[in-house]
């Protein structure tokens, strides 16, 4: 029976401790919000000599952990573009399939992965021998924002496959543009202290199994 209990309590001890770590990291990533709620990746740049710079999805690895887009756990999603030249800018999200239709007869390059520490971007370029339409004159963005100087557009998440677009206002070639991505993660702190509480409970038991075990050994030491 002690041995027993001395083992259980070890493994809710090493338990206890990853519980404890994962609520520090979720507290420390609350802390990395800005003043409107938003965890965001650094701003990094994108360039390409095609029309258009497109997501397979909005998927971002950042430290370490995947940010997919999910309506259950994401509110909004803010996307800012600040060009990398004079040439005014377009951002859009918009469901894949008609970024796919609108972009099917262009040159474009595709960004089927991004990680952040370090940052890293997979590109797959597409063919295509058309130059697409403005994409401000288009009708199928979800969220969208165009101009001179940084664009920035806020999303709410929405079931489904989506894509951001970045793009030169005027549809040209050679797109330029740093971009940051963020993500609305009201639950992370309340997540956080949840998750500690049920560390220190799992570190409590183990302690208490310990002592029973403490107190049973010194039983057996004195009948003996």
């Amino acid at each position: 029976m002690r041995i027993a209990s001395f083992v259980v309590a070890g493994l809710l001890g090493l338990f206890s401790l990853g519980l404890l770590a994962a609520g520090g990291v979720l507290l420390w990533g609350d802390a990395q919000k800005d003043e409107h709620g938003y965890l965001s990746t650094a701003s990094e740049r994108f360039a390409t000599n095609t029309f258009a710079l497109s997501t397979e999805n909005l998927d971002v690895q950042a430290d370490g952990m995947d940010w997919v887009v999910d309506e259950d756990l994401w509110g909004s999603v803010r996307i800012a573009a600040q060009p990398g030249d004079a040439k005014p800018l377009f951002v859009g999200i918009a469901r894949t399939d008609d970024v796919s239709q609108y972009l099917r007869r262009s040159n474009h390059e595709l960004v089927t992965d991004i990680s952040y520490s370090p940052f890293r971007a997979d590109y797959r370029e597409l063919d295509g021998d058309a130059k697409p339409a403005r994409p401000a004159d288009q009708d199928f963005w979800a969220a969208s924002a165009h101009g001179r100087g940084e664009q920035s557009l806020t999303w709410d998440v929405e079931d489904g496959n989506w894509s951001v677009v970045v793009m030169n206002e005027d549809a040209s070639r050679g797109v330029d543009a740093r971009v940051e991505a963020g993500a609305e993660v009201s639950f992370l702190a309340d997540l956080g202290w949840g998750v500690i509480v049920a560390g220190l409970v799992a570190l409590s038991l183990g302690a208490t199994l310990a002592v029973v075990g403490s107190r049973s050994r010194r039983r057996v030491a004195v009948a003996a």
